[in-house]
């Protein structure tokens, strides 16, 4: 997977460091004259097997090929001659190049590769390859691009840059498009943040995926179906660079800035427990939306049992925090555990103490039915206590969606009248634990796998 920062740098913010000195010079080029460019496909370039020297067929072309000018390459030519053509099944090669399913519809999937991109299938196709095979991704499609771009260079003596594309499709629109997934000498984006328009607003996101516009305009005369995998665009020299640059690498969102990081299948995973939370403030229209979807859990008698209390005030933090670590002491004191005991025991409670924010989930009895009989009256209860847990779940989960880290600590239940007094809960909300909130100080360890065949009864 191309590597997401480097030298100590974001990879974006390392992209940006890279390619100004072009921008600067190529924008004015661009804006003193007229943008007009030509987009040429390369026909007759013959079956690519492996081994095949792509810069030797394509400058044997006939196209000329000038300084500045950009070729743009359908990644499955540059893997034929990789030698990425494996036998075996569709789905097996699509699960070896997964990191990681971001949605599933039947046996659709939408998918993170081993090169970072997220698109369908991993890549993986099984059209214009012989029975039984198929054609996987580059393996690193910014190094193919600057082994072809340098190749060309050495080959017909221009400087030009390299893109190589694959058909990606877009989650809110129809269709798909050709996109940059490997790129040299070409830069990937052009950035307009902290310039100002023809009005004098300034921009604050315009940040356009010049690279990617590129290999949408060649797929124009390339085509799908044509036997046409190679085009040459001329008149954007501005945008092809001296060094080989940052590559395509540069436009693959950081998972940190990625709204829509978590798929269908990510969003139950991602709830992890989180002990350890930064001084950052926690967005509390986030932890209303959390709860607004903990509501949604099941309701016995369609009652609406879930009650839940913010303490976003340092003071009421401290304030329940302390009330219960006095009554834990004088419990565990009566147990007869020693100080020492003791000591390490309540820094248990470090986590809730030290979040920014605490919501003690409630449980209101209402609506509950009274039976004549222990067993029903048992099984009432639990019916409740099935129903607070589940809205807990819903609650962490969300929170996860929305980047927040969370950590469940029952200790609320063990001293409810000690706890509901500490905030001034009403007499009939009843706590069960309490969720401390935050922004995890670091990276949760990896979520140790479990077989869920351990789990399963059938019958």
């Amino acid at each position: 997977m191309p590597a997401r920062r480097e030298g100590g740098k974001p990879r974006d913010e390392v992209a940006r460091d890279q390619a100004a000195g072009d921008q600067a010079a190529g924008d004015q080029a661009a804006g003193e004259r007229g943008r007009e460019i030509s987009v040429r496909g390369v026909p007759g370039l013959p079956e690519i097997g492996p081994g095949a020297d792509l810069a030797a067929l394509i400058t044997g072309a006939g196209m000329g090929l000038r300084d500045g000018d950009i070729v743009v390459v359908t990644s499955k030519i540059v893997s034929k001659a990789e030698g990425r053509v494996v036998h075996g099944g569709r789905e097996d090669a699509i699960d070896a190049e997964t990191v990681r399913v971001v949605a599933r519809r039947g046996d659709a999937r939408i998918v993170e590769t081993r090169q970072g991109l997220v698109l369908a299938a991993a890549g993986v196709d099984a059209s214009n390859t012989p029975p039984g095979t198929v054609v996987l991704l580059p393996e690193d499609p910014d190094e193919s691009a600057r082994r072809l771009r340098k190749a060309l260079r050495d080959r017909a003596g221009t400087s030009v840059g390299v893109i190589i594309t694959d058909t990606l499709g877009r989650a809110w629109r129809i269709g798909q498009t050709d996109t940059a997934i490997g790129a040299a000498g070409v830069r990937p984006f052009v950035d307009y943040r902290g310039t100002e328009d023809s009005f004098g607003n300034s921009l604050e996101v315009t940040l356009d995926a010049v690279a990617d516009e590129i290999a949408a305009a060649a797929d124009l005369v390339k085509g799908k179906a044509s036997g046409v995998p190679v085009a040459v665009v001329r008149g954007l020299a501005d945008l092809v660079t001296a060094g080989d640059g940052p590559g395509a690498a540069a436009l693959i969102r950081p998972a940190a800035e990625d709204m829509f990081r978590f798929g269908a299948a990510d969003v139950p995973l991602a709830r992890r427990t989180v002990r350890e939370f930064t001084s950052e403030p926690v967005s509390l229209p986030a932890v209303r939306r959390a709860i607004t979807a903990a509501l949604t859990a099941p309701a016995p008698h369609h009652t609406e049992p879930w009650r839940f209390a913010i303490l976003e005030s340092a003071q009421s933090r401290t304030e329940l925090c302390d009330a219960m670590l006095e009554a834990w002491i004088t419990d565990l004191r009566g147990d007869g555990f020693t100080e020492e005991q003791i000591a390490r025991r309540v820094r248990r409670g470090e986590p809730l103490r030290n979040a920014p924010v605490i919501v003690v989930p409630c449980l209101i009895p209402k609506g509950l039915h009274d039976y004549p009989d222990d067993r029903r009256s048992r099984a009432e209860q639990e019916m409740f206590l099935i129903s607070i847990g589940a809205s807990v779940q819903n609650l962490m989960v969300t929170l996860a969606a929305e980047g927040l880290g969370s950590c469940y600590i029952s200790s609320t239940l063990f001293c409810p009248d000690v706890a509901g007094d500490a905030i001034g809960l009403p007499y009939d909300w009843h706590p069960m634990g309490a969720v401390g909130i935050g922004h995890p100080a670091s990276v949760p360890a990896p979520r140790p796998p479990r077989d869920p065949d351990h789990f399963i009864l059938t019958l």
